[in-house]
């Protein structure tokens, strides 16, 4: 600081510039998320535990690679599943035209001399009880072509993802002597809490649970659970999949037969 005297006899008071450092910041690297390792994918890799009925490990079981090593495709997975959705939608909305309304032949009034808008029909658009002008037709078809491959690509593409995510549990067989709802949901919170999955519980879009064949008694006994589908491998689809959490896969090996087979078709 530097005093000085100025002619007006002002002291002057000059201060010198402060010095500005700025601190360095680390930038922190990027971490990886951590992935919650479950019984079901801890088996190794190319490996899944199976359970059985009761969520007790009974072993191990190979996975083929060209179904649950296929790479997550998400644009091909939303292109086959609003398809499909588009597909299975019903053209239930049918307004009439004029011409289709009951009644209306006669002319309400005659066309001259009384002072109102002629009209030739009480069933006209502009009149209450008459026609809809441009409503929705039962004739409209909203159905998209979808290829077969695109079909089965999608499929396994979200069987692999969910695989990848633990969300595909392999049960040694299920079986029932005779329809019952308690005993399925018995194994329902068996393997929920064999293999760590809490949403088999869950009360909307649980699981679907694949069957190599018809089975009347696993079906009738599931059958009661809104959150829980039964569906045979041959009928497994991308829709299926994308709308439930867990895919709960019954007789491993002759259900990757079912798929492989599928596959060369």
């Amino acid at each position: 600081r530097h005093l000085g005297r100025s002619s007006s006899g002002i002291t002057n008071v000059y201060m010198a510039p402060k010095k500005t450092t700025t601190k360095k910041t680390a930038v922190k690297k990027a971490t990886k998320p951590r992935v919650k390792k479950t019984p079901q994918i801890e088996a190794g890799k190319g490996e899944a535990v199976v359970f059985d009925m009761n969520g007790a490990k009974k072993g191990t079981v190979k996975l083929p690679e060209n179904l649950f090593g296929v790479s997550w495709n998400p644009d091909l997975v939303h292109q086959v599943v609003v398809g499909m959705q588009a597909n299975a939608r019903p053209t239930t909305a049918h307004t009439k035209f004029r011409g289709e309304v009951r009644g209306g032949g006669k002319k309400p009034w005659k066309q001259k001399g009384t002072g109102r808008a002629r009209h030739g029909s009480s069933r006209s658009p502009i009149w209450v009880g008459g026609g809809t002008t441009h409503g929705p037709r039962a004739e409209r078809n909203y159905s998209v072509k979808i290829n077969k491959k695109m079909r089965v690509q999608a499929l396994l593409s979200l069987l692999s993802k969910k695989h990848k995510e633990g969300e595909v549990l392999f049960v040694e067989k299920l079986s029932f002597d005779a329809p019952k709802t308690k005993e399925a949901q018995g194994v329902l919170k068996a393997l929920s809490k064999g293999a760590e999955a809490p949403g088999l519980l869950k009360k909307k879009n649980a699981a679907v649970i694949t069957l190599v064949e018809k089975n009347a008694a696993v079906e009738k006994s599931f059958r009661n659970f809104g959150n829980v589908i039964t569906e045979e491998v041959r009928n497994l689809n991308p829709v299926t999949l994308a709308t439930k959490k867990y895919v709960v896969i019954a007789d491993p090996e002759s259900t990757f037969a079912t798929l492989t087979n599928r596959l060369t078709k």
